[in-house]
């Protein structure tokens, strides 16, 4: 019975980690040049591949803004609700293959994200090759 209890609660914790060690949910946008936090974005799956989502904005004043600078179907959108992070697709520890867009200067770039960790996820927008770009660290919002 000891045994079975034990190997029950190893199996729960495995998977406890697993879930834990997910991109997916609400993360805490971080600007790499200032260090203030800028906005929540959730990350969420479909169809097989991750998107993410700005779902609030910290700044009050910022909060009607439009994305002026984006092309296509996100031209003059709201950036709150405004799908940034289209199309990753896991390769390993990371998810990449996929675009972020800048709702500041409407620049698409490519994009990989990976886990740092349970609570932090570090996100890479680059032209071309990934040394030709910069990384933010995001923060998972609990």
């Amino acid at each position: 019975m000891k045994k079975m209890l034990l190997t029950l609660s190893l199996t729960i914790l495995t998977v406890m980690a697993a879930v834990a060690q997910d991109v997916t949910g609400k993360w805490k946008t971080i600007d790499d040049e200032t260090g203030e936090a800028k906005s929540i974005v959730e990350i969420y799956k479909q169809d097989g591949k991750v998107y993410g989502k700005v779902v609030e904005i910290l700044d009050p004043k910022k909060r009607d803004l439009t994305c002026v600078e984006c092309s296509g179907s996100d031209k003059n959108k709201p950036i709150l609700g405004l799908v940034i992070i289209k199309g990753l697709q896991k390769d390993g520890e990371e998810y990449n293959d996929g675009t972020i867009t800048d709702p500041n200067n409407g620049k698409v770039y490519k994009c990989y994200i990976e886990l740092d960790g349970p609570n932090k996820l570090n996100v890479r927008g680059y032209i071309g090759f990934s040394l030709l770009g910069r990384t933010q660290t995001w923060q998972r919002v609990k």
